[in-house]
């Protein structure tokens, strides 16, 4: 049984409601999911089932929709699954409900692009005495809701914070690894995104398998070098978070980023893409990401082009042109 009797989820798409319907199976007392939108939580809790975001999955008996963040004066443990760039506000807005101490799991993948900071960062920039945990890897909502076999890394400063969590949220068909190396998970969980919309292009501009397997290559090779100035471990990045979730976001239109790169690899406009797909963290975090990199003079010539792409500076046929035209180097450089 869950030492975290009482759990609040913040945000209620997908991932959300996933997570939370985990947290139940696991064992929690009652789990509260949050999403701001009262029309959406009285669709919940009418029908029993996330129509909007999860169809088809019955929501736990435990687990009751809300819109009053004041569930988190309650709970015992945070999760949060809210949009990258939305977080910061959510977290304000959660403050003066929220004891001192109660750990959140962050399960967002991101950079602020307003502030460059990662989620972790954020939460110590809003709150000032709660434990931070990362939940990230290969993981599609749909698959954890319907038990598919999935596995994921979980990162805290406190070994013994993560090791509780994997014990807490672990099912026989999820499994978690415990890491400390916080910053190597997160960092991968957020250049993943815009590197899948790399990926996304090429298969929307029919570039060929062969072309997307060398982008999945060289863009590891950028969140390498992105990994090592930040002093991360490379075997976080070689795993689950890193490698493990850059794999999975690149090869499948069950991603947002992907399938947000593969509309614009076949000629829509950035506006008709991202109406079409819905929230693409990739899209935020690009910018951002190119500005640290530029900053501490990382060469990420893969994420510039999306970046050129998305700033409008380059249409798609150009910048795979460019790619194609740097300089021949060793392949390990």
């Amino acid at each position: 049984m869950t030492r975290w009797r009482r759990i609040a989820t913040l945000g209620g798409g997908a991932w959300g409601t996933a997570l939370a319907n985990l947290a139940a199976r696991a064992g929690a007392e009652t789990v509260a999911l949050w999403t701001r939108d009262p029309a959406h939580v009285a669709e919940m809790v009418a029908t029993g089932v996330n129509a909007r975001h999860l169809p088809g999955i019955p929501l736990h008996s435990s687990l009751h929709a809300t819109n009053d963040l004041g569930v988190v004066a309650n709970a015992d443990l945070i999760i949060a699954a809210v949009p990258a760039q939305a977080l910061r506000g959510v977290l304000e807005a959660a403050a003066p409900n929220l004891p001192a101490g109660t750990p959140i799991v962050l399960c967002c993948k991101g950079i602020e692009h307003e502030t460059g900071l990662f989620m972790s960062e954020v939460v110590a920039d809003v709150l000032a005495d709660q434990p931070v945990a990362v939940l990230s890897g290969p993981s599609f909502a749909v698959d954890v809701a319907r038990g598919k076999p999935t596995a994921v890394t979980l990162a805290a400063y406190d070994p013994a914070l993560a090791d509780a969590l994997v014990e807490a949220l672990a099912a026989p068909w999820f499994r978690l690894y415990s890491s400390h190396d916080v910053r190597g998970v997160e960092l991968g969980g957020a250049a993943k995104n815009v590197l899948a919309i790399a990926n996304g292009i090429a298969a929307g501009r029919d570039l060929g398998a062969s072309a997307g397997a060398a982008l999945i290559a060289r863009g590891f090779a950028e969140l390498c070098r992105f990994g090592r100035a930040f002093g991360v471990e490379m075997g976080t990045l070689a795993g689950l978070s890193g490698l493990g979730d850059l794999v999975l976001t690149c090869g499948s239109a069950q991603s947002r980023n992907y399938s947000f790169g593969f509309a614009l690899g076949q000629g829509a406009s950035i506006a008709q893409a991202r109406s079409a797909i819905g929230l693409v963290e990739g899209y935020f975090t690009c910018g951002i990401l190119n500005d640290i990199a530029r900053a501490k003079n990382i060469d990420m010539p893969i994420a510039a082009a999306v970046d050129a792409v998305l700033g409008e500076r380059m249409d798609v046929d150009a910048a795979i042109a460019a790619l194609l035209a740097r300089p021949a180097r060793p392949e390990l450089a």
